[in-house]
C-alpha cells in the first residue's frame, strides 16, 4: 500500500477516533448500573452511606458520559467523510439498528439522564430512581444495536445481495445474529469490570488518604480504628464506610465481570473459530494445523514460514478445547486457510473503478500478526490482571482498611487501567483481525455478500484532506482529554464534599444562602 494512500490514513483516523472513544463507553456502561444499584440502596434503607455513594460515584459518572457523547458523534459524520463507498454498502442494513440507536435509545437515554440530574429533590425519590435505571438501560440498549451493526461486519446475516448490494429480508435474523450476542455479553461484561476497577482504585486512594493525614489508624488487633478530622469537609465516620463499601462493591463486581467476561469469551471464540478462521489462526500464530495453544511464542509472526515462529511455551489441546470444545481436533493453521481464501475471494483486487489505483494488488489475507497475537493475550492478560487485584484487595482490606505503603496505593490507582487496556485490545484484536475485510464473509451465507476494506474509502477524498482531519481530530481530543482527566482528578481529590458542596461547613465568603459556592462547576448537576 502506497504511504500516501488515502485508505492508509482514513483507517488510522477511524481507529484512533473509535479507541479513543471506547475508552468512555465502557465506563458509561460499567458504571452506570453500579451508581443504580446505589441509589437503590439510599432509597430502601435512607442510610446516607448510599446517598453520598450516589452523588459522589454520579458525579463521575456524568462527566465521562458527556465526554462519550462528544467523541461518540465523530464517529458517524466518518461514514461520509471518509467511507462513502462503506456506507452505500452496509445502508440498507445499518440504517434501522443506527436509527433505533438514535431515536429510541439515545434519545430515551438523554432525556431520563437529564431527568435525573436536575430532579434532585425535586421528584419523588421512587421516580428520581426510575429515570436513573431507565437512562442506563438506554444505554445498554444503545451498545446492543450498535454491535448489531459491528457485528454484521463480522458476520453478515438476513440480507438478500440485490445488484451487488446486500438489502435486508430477515430484520429479526440481524438483530438476533450470534455474533452479536455473544459480542454484546462480553461487551457488557468487560465495561462492568472497568467500573469495578475504577471503584476499588479510587476507593483504596480514598482509604489511603485518610490513613495519612492520621483520621484512620490501626489498633493492637490490627483492626481500622475510624476517626474523624473536624478540619477536612466530609472526612468523618460515614466518609469512611463510603470507600470501604465503595472499594468492595468494586472488587466484587471486578471479579463476577472476569467470570462473565471469560465465560461469554469462550462462546465468542468458538463463533470466531467457525466465522473467521485465518483471524483466530494469525491470534495463534499457527501457521500449521494443531491443537496446541502457544501462550508465548518468538519470532517474525508476520512470517508466513513457521521456521520464523517459534513457540517458547505451549499448552496442549487448549487451542482445540477454545475452538471445539474437545482436546483432539486439528484446527486449521494459516497456511491450510490462506489457499482457501484465495480460492474463493481471488488473489487479487478485482479491476473495478472503485478500486481506483488500487484495482490489481495482490490480497493479503493474512492480518497483522503482531497485532492479533499480542491483541489476544494482551486482553486476556490485563482482564486476569484486573481480576487478581480485586481478590488482593478484598483480603488486604478484611480489617476495614488498606495498608499505609504508598506504592500500594499507587499500584491500586494504575490498576485502573488494567480493564481499559484489556477492552481496548480486545476491540483492536476484533477489528484488526478482520483484514482485509471491512465486511467478513459468512462462510455459510449469501455469496458476494463481502466488502475489502481496499473498496470501502470515499473515492473524492484525497490524502491531504484526510490527514489534516486526522490531526485536527487527535488534537481535538488530546484537548477534551486533558479536561476530562482534569474534572475527574479534581473531584476525586476532594471526595464527598467535592460532589456535596454542603459537607464543608467551613466559612466562604462568596457563598450565598441561595446557592452553593461559585467555583463548583458541576453544581448545575444536582
Amino acid at each position: 500500500m502506497d504511504a500516501l494512500d488515502p485508505l492508509l490514513i482514513a483507517r488510522w483516523q477511524f481507529g484512533i477516533t473509535t479507541v479513543y472513544h471506547f475508552w468512555m463507553v465502557p465506563l458509561t456502561l460499567g458504571l452506570g448500573p453500579i451508581v443504580a444499584v446505589m441509589q437503590m440502596m439510599w432509597h430502601r434503607t435512607g442510610n446516607e452511606r448510599y446517598y453520598r455513594m450516589v452523588k459522589f460515584w454520579g458525579k463521575l459518572y456524568l462527566i465521562n458520559f458527556i465526554m462519550g457523547v462528544a467523541t461518540g458523534l465523530v464517529q458517524e459524520f466518518q461514514f461520509g467523510l471518509a467511507w462513502s463507498e462503506y456506507s452505500r454498502f452496509v445502508g440498507d442494513v445499518f440504517g434501522a439498528p443506527l436509527a433505533m440507536e438514535a431515536l429510541l435509545a439515545f434519545f430515551v437515554e438523554s432525556t431520563f439522564l437529564g431527568l435525573w440530574i436536575f430532579g434532585w429533590n425535586k421528584l419523588p425519590k421512587a421516580i428520581h430512581l426510575a429515570c436513573l435505571w431507565i437512562a442506563v438501560a438506554g444505554s445498554v440498549v444503545s451498545a446492543y444495536f450498535i454491535i448489531v451493526a459491528n457485528s454484521w461486519m463480522q458476520h453478515p446475516v438476513g440480507v438478500d445481495l440485490v445488484n451487488g448490494r446486500p438489502v435486508m429480508a430477515d430484520v429479526v435474523a440481524v438483530f438476533t445474529n450470534n455474533t452479536a450476542i455473544s459480542a454484546f455479553t462480553h461487551a457488557i461484561f468487560g465495561s462492568l469490570g472497568v467500573g469495578g476497577a475504577f471503584l476499588l482504585g479510587i476507593a483504596w486512594y480514598q482509604l489511603w488518604q485518610r490513613r495519612r493525614d492520621g483520621i484512620d489508624a490501626v489498633g493492637p488487633d490490627k483492626r481500622v480504628i475510624v476517626g474523624e478530622a473536624s478540619g477536612i469537609p466530609g472526612r468523618d465516620k460515614a466518609d469512611h464506610g463510603v470507600w470501604l463499601m465503595s472499594l468492595r462493591i468494586g472488587a466484587v463486581v471486578a471479579m463476577v465481570a472476569f467470570a462473565g467476561v471469560a465465560i461469554s469469551g469462550d462462546a465468542q471464540g468458538k463463533l470466531m473459530f467457525e466465522q473467521q478462521p485465518l483471524k483466530m489462526a494469525a491470534a495463534e500464530g499457527a501457521c500449521h494445523n494443531g491443537t496446541s495453544f502457544s501462550v508465548l511464542s518468538v519470532g517474525k509472526l508476520g512470517s508466513k514460514n513457521c521456521d520464523d515462529v517459534t513457540p517458547v511455551i505451549e499448552i496442549p489441546g487448549l487451542l482445540s478445547f477454545l475452538a471445539h470444545g474437545d482436546f483432539t481436533t486439528d484446527i486449521q493453521g494459516i497456511n491450510q486457510l490462506i489457499p482457501q481464501y484465495q480460492e474463493k475471494y481471488g488473489t487479487t483486487l478485482p479491476d473495478d473503478p472503485k478500486y481506483g489505483a488500487r484495482a490489481g494488488e495482490t490480497i493479503d489475507y493474512l492480518p497483522v500478526m503482531e497485532v492479533t497475537y499480542w491483541g489476544f493475550r494482551l486482553m486476556i492478560g490485563f482482564g486476569g490482571v484486573a481480576a487478581f487485584a480485586a481478590f488482593v484487595a478484598l483480603w488486604l482490606t478484611r480489617r476495614g482498611t488498606v495498608p499505609r505503603p504508598r506504592w500500594l496505593m499507587q499500584l491500586a490507582v494504575v490498576g485502573i487501567l488494567a480493564p481499559f487496556a484489556a477492552n481496548s485490545a480486545g476491540w483492536i484484536f476484533t477489528e484488526m483481525g478482520r483484514q482485509p475485510f471491512v465486511v467478513a464473509p459468512n462462510p455459510s451465507g449469501v455469496d458476494g455478500v463481502f466488502m475489502f476494506t481496499a473498496a470501502a474509502v470515499s473515492p473524492g477524498v484525497s490524502f491531504g484532506e484526510i490527514l489534516f482531519s486526522v490531526v485536527s481530530l487527535t488534537l481535538i481530543y488530546a484537548v477534551l482529554m486533558v479536561f476530562e482527566l482534569r474534572l475527574l482528578v479534581r473531584y476525586v481529590r476532594g471526595g464527598v464534599a467535592s460532589a456535596i458542596p454542603e459537607l464543608d461547613k467551613r466559612d466562604h465568603p462568596d457563598e450565598s444562602d441561595d446557592g452553593p459556592r461559585p467555583d463548583d462547576v458541576l453544581a448545575f448537576a444536582y
